[in-house]
């Protein structure tokens, strides 16, 4: 059975040049070390796709092949530039004065990426006091071959939930936690993000989502448990006393 637009998928893939071969992307963790591309940050896990929306997108040529595919699918996508990372515009390489780049000017060589007027380029020649810099996307021009597991169809309201919980929270699978009853899901924040300086925007885009692809919903609710950690260490204090040390 193929994807309708809208569904929710969970699939593995490995990105690669078609014309270099170079390894660039993967949620495959076995894979990025392989290819010297591993991220500590990153969960390496499927990706959560949405067919046909903007909420959890892929390159428009992976996505429309995705909705020709079924669960447990393996297959290689080519993906050329009119419908992966554009074709490459001469009007976007552009020299500047070196000394634009302030501070930064002695520290920077040929292939970084830096950012000049709120705009990310990359650095493609250096030379007589002047910086060339490319604001293509680096891969722009490029066939892009993705190695792909169609693995999971999120079809259920619970397992909408655990993808958008597990594609949201920068924490351990293992540390996700909610209580889903009728209309109403409940969603406990992990101890290790409460304090976390973008928690309030991951939970407006959770319950955003979760309205989206569980339309049945009607209330999504976050719980917060914060623990007076000076009276657990009182506690913690009175316990460790020995019954000589309390008569003494």
């Amino acid at each position: 059975m193929t994807f309708d637009k809208g569904s929710l998928i969970l699939a593995d893939y490995t990105a690669r040049v078609k014309d270099s071969d170079e390894i660039f992307d993967t949620t495959i963790e076995e894979d990025a070390k392989k290819h010297s591309i591993y991220e500590q940050s990153l969960k390496y896990q499927p990706k959560l796709i949405s067919i046909g929306e903007v909420s959890y997108p892929v390159l428009k040529g992976l996505d429309e092949a995705l909705t020709k595919t079924s669960v447990g699918d393996k297959l290689t996508v080519e993906v050329t530039p009119d419908k992966g990372f554009g074709e490459r515009d001469s009007g976007k390489v552009r020299m500047i004065p070196i000394r634009k780049l302030g501070e930064d000017a002695e520290k920077v060589s040929v292939g970084d990426t830096i950012e000049v007027d709120n705009k990310r380029g990359i650095i493609r020649f250096i030379g007589s006091g002047r910086v060339q810099i490319d604001y293509n996307h680096r891969y722009a021009g490029k066939t892009i071959l993705f190695d792909v597991n169609v693995v999971k169809s999120l079809d259920s309201p619970g397992d909408k939930v655990d993808g958008i919980l597990k594609n949201r929270l920068p924490v351990e699978d293992s540390k996700i936690a909610f209580d889903l009853k009728d209309k109403e899901v409940s969603v406990t924040i992990p101890d290790e993000i409460l304090r976390a300086d973008g928690l309030q925007i991951m939970k407006h885009f959770i319950q955003l989502d979760i309205f989206k692809f569980v339309p049945t919903l009607e209330k999504v609710s976050f719980v917060e448990t914060h623990v007076n950690k000076q009276s657990s260490d009182k506690k913690s204090e009175i316990k460790e006393t020995t019954p000589e040390q309390k008569t003494a």
